[in-house]
C-alpha cells in the first residue's frame, strides 16, 4: 500500500506497521542536509568503509511492509569496497542522521531513535537546527548524549575521525 501512495511531496514512512506522514522539508532543513552530505562525502571520499546517502532513499528491516524509513542522511557499510544492494537494510547502516522536523520532533527523538538503535544502526544523530545542538545514540540501552560543541565519530576501518563542530556548522548552514 505504501508504494501506491501519491508522490505529493509528503514523506511516508512505516515503523512497526504504523504509517507516519511528514510534510516536505523546509529550506533551512534542506540547507542542513546539503551541508551534512558535503561534509560526510569529503570524509568518506575514496573510502572502502562507507557510502554517504541522502533521502529520499529507502531503508527497511524485517518485513519491508512493516518498516520502511528514509533517514535524511546516512552512511551505509561497504562490503569489499561496494555498496550493498538497494533498498538498504537498517542493519547495514553505520550512521543514520535525522534533521529535526518541527512538525513532529517525537518521531525523530523517540520513534526513529528506538527503531534505529534496536536494529543495530551503529550510531544515530539528531541535528536540531533551531536549538543548534546535536544528539547522539550509540546503543539501545545507552541514554544518549546531547551535544552543543562537537559531534565526533570514527567507524571501524576509517583512518581519521569525523568531527562536526556544531557552532561553525550551523553558522555556515544559515549564512
Amino acid at each position: 500500500m505504501l508504494d501506491a501512495l501519491p508522490d505529493d511531496g509528503q514523506r511516508y514512512e512505516v515503523i512497526d506497521g504504523e504509517l507516519f506522514v511528514t510534510s516536505a522539508p523546509g529550506e533551512g532543513h534542506q540547507d542542513v542536509v546539503r551541508l551534512l552530505v558535503v561534509r560526510f562525502s569529503r570524509h568518506f571520499d575514496g573510502s572502502d568503509v562507507g557510502a554517504v546517502m541522502v533521502s529520499p532513499a529507502e531503508v527497511w528491516r524485517g518485513e519491508r511492509f512493516r518498516n520502511r524509513v528514509q533517514p535524511d542522511v546516512f552512511v551505509v557499510r561497504r562490503t569489499e569496497g561496494k555498496r550493498p544492494a538497494y533498498p538498504y537494510h537498517l542493519g547495514g547502516l553505520l550512521l543514520a542522521v535525522e534533521v529535526v522536523s518541527p512538525g513532529n520532533p517525537l518521531l525523530d527523538y523517540h520513534v526513529k531513535r528506538d527503531l534505529y538503535l534496536r536494529e543495530g544502526v551503529g550510531e544515530y544523530w539528531i541535528i536540531n537546527p533551531e536549538a543548534r545542538i546535536g544528539s547522539r545514540g550509540r546503543g539501545q540501552n545507552e541514554p544518549g548524549d546531547v551535544i552543543g560543541l562537537e559531534l565526533r565519530w570514527k567507524p571501524d576501518g576509517m583512518p581519521t575521525e569525523f568531527v562536526l563542530n556544531l557552532p561553525t556548522f550551523f553558522d555556515e548552514a544559515f549564512r
